[in-house]
């Protein structure tokens, strides 16, 4: 097993893929200090002042001289990132990705066209006030009707009340396109009555939804909002039952791109891993959902090359930029992240952190940019606008029309989202540590198994969960969505 792996012939550090003891050489490379796994040694010397390579790029700049067997991380190294920057549209060639080997699933076509990986019905709130009915009738309806649809699932949210201007249509623009999402047989939308996020407006948003498809009441003109509640779902679940899955292409399906809690193995294993299989959807017309902004600084250049045009990119730039002025509006630096687990994992600064989960999108060309609580329309990978925050990204990409997210973790959780969310593992020892939480292993990438090998397990693995196995996260019943608040609060 290799003990350190350097990316690229140009990097200045290579990654420890085990922990290294101090006064050692290892690879030919000497070791001067104690190195845990996941971490930086420096391999040839850096000035102070100077950037510091991985992956071929910047990941920030030397704080002090750097000679070759140093660790290398926040002690040494600091980000070069600061505010808003100018871009130019130097487009690359995006690489020529084949259509793969004809891969099906068994979907639900949905009259709009669209695809759904599970055939559920959604009960969604418009504001929290109602959260807990909308999970009592959630949680009786299961058992009512039991093994007639996929499962009835309450998605609620806090939010919804004294709230304003774009605040408030961003959360009506993401409950509407739940309500659309080609998973739901059938949605149930409760309300309350005296909310901001009133049912009117909501439903006029979500016209041309077929109606034996789509009920609604308010909980304050009802009598029994937990039985008018399950009549409804009664009724929904007469409709949906009647679904079948029949096999279909991969072009028809819909992935999300998600990491959380990186480690120094993410870039090296789980997230390119993840990219190869957003390769082999985008290649046969599918689509691939790339988001968490904040996580993309000092890698934006790299997704910009491959805009499919100047509208493209220009997206691209303003989406980036857009989120470092709201950031930079609140006092607060573009470049806080990492977290703290990242921090421990290995991960130094945000280009390191961006430069890795940016493998995640693949070679494929970027077609589309979408603001948060849009809906994706357009084949090949697609930029959406949305934090860092696993819940609230996930749930937004859930809204631009994923059926399937796959989420790299080098630290762990146990949280579930809309969307069957594939819990993707950097590291080994994680994957056995959490066997409930981990659907996957890419940790044997770091001891040598093949990319193309780790490649067609994960794809097989995804295509039978968009078949209708469920994934660890749904078996625990870890099922969440959360919003993105802006807005002033009355």
């Amino acid at each position: 097993m290799r003990s350190l792996l350097q990316i690229h012939p140009d990097d200045d550090v290579a990654v420890a893929l085990v922990g290294l003891g101090g006064q050692s050489v290892v690879g030919g490379w000497p070791v001067a200090a104690d190195i845990p796994a996941g971490h930086k040694l420096a391999v040839r010397a850096v000035k102070a002042g100077d950037p510091v390579r991985k992956y071929g790029w910047p990941i920030g700049r030397a704080l002090c001289d750097i000679a070759p067997g140093d660790h290398v991380h926040s002690h040494n190294l600091v980000t070069g990132l600061s505010g808003l920057e100018d871009y130019r549209f130097l487009p690359s060639v995006a690489a020529d990705m084949s259509a793969g080997r004809g891969e099906t699933f068994d979907g639900y076509l949905r009259p709009d066209g669209r695809v759904g990986t599970r055939n559920e019905i959604w009960i969604l709130s418009t504001v929290g006030c109602v959260a807990r009915t909308a999970q009592k009738i959630a949680q009786e309806a299961n058992r009512r009707f039991a093994g007639r649809v996929d499962g009835v699932v309450a998605l609620t949210h806090p939010f919804g009340c004294s709230q304003l201007g774009d605040d408030l249509a961003a959360t009506r623009s993401i409950t509407a396109a739940l309500a659309r999402h080609p998973n739901a047989g059938g949605v149930l939308i409760v309300g309350l009555g005296c909310e901001s996020n009133q049912l009117a407006p909501l439903l006029a948003g979500l016209e041309g939804m077929d109606p034996a498809r789509l009920k609604a009441f308010s909980a304050q003109l009802s009598e029994d909002e937990i039985e008018e509640g399950l009549a409804a779902v009664e009724a929904l679940v007469a409709v949906a039952e009647r679904d079948v899955r029949q096999p279909r292409p991969l072009s028809d399906l819909v992935i999300g791109l998600k990491c959380g809690g990186s480690d120094g193995l993410s870039g090296l294993t789980a997230n390119p891993l993840v990219g190869r299989i957003a390769d082999k959807v985008t290649g046969a017309g599918g689509t691939a959902i790339l988001t968490e902004i904040p996580e993309i600084f000092g890698a934006e250049r790299l997704l910009m090359a491959r805009a499919a045009d100047e509208t493209v990119f220009d997206g691209v730039v303003k989406v980036v930029n857009d989120f470092k002025t709201y950031f930079l509006s609140h006092g607060e630096p573009i470049s806080e992240n990492p977290s703290p687990g990242n921090l421990s994992g290995g991960v130094t600064t945000l280009e390191e952190k961006s430069l890795g989960a940016v493998q995640k999108a693949g070679r494929g060309q970027v077609t589309q940019v979408l603001r948060y609580g849009q809906r994706t329309d357009r084949a090949g990978v697609v930029l959406l606008e949305a934090p860092g925050n696993d819940a609230v990204s996930s749930t937004a990409l859930t809204a631009a029309g994923a059926t399937v997210i796959l989420f790299t973790t080098g630290r762990g959780t146990p949280l579930g989202f809309p969307a069957p969310t594939l819990k993707i593992a950097t590291n080994s020892s994680l994957a056995q540590r959490k066997p409930r939480w981990i659907d996957f292993d890419a940790g044997p990438l770091a001891s040598g198994l093949s990319m193309e090998a780790a490649a067609e397990a994960l794809m097989a693995t995804v295509l039978a969960t968009a078949s209708g196995r469920p994934t660890r996260a749904e078996e625990n019943g870890e099922r969440e969505i959360a919003l993105w608040k802006r807005g002033v609060t009355l």
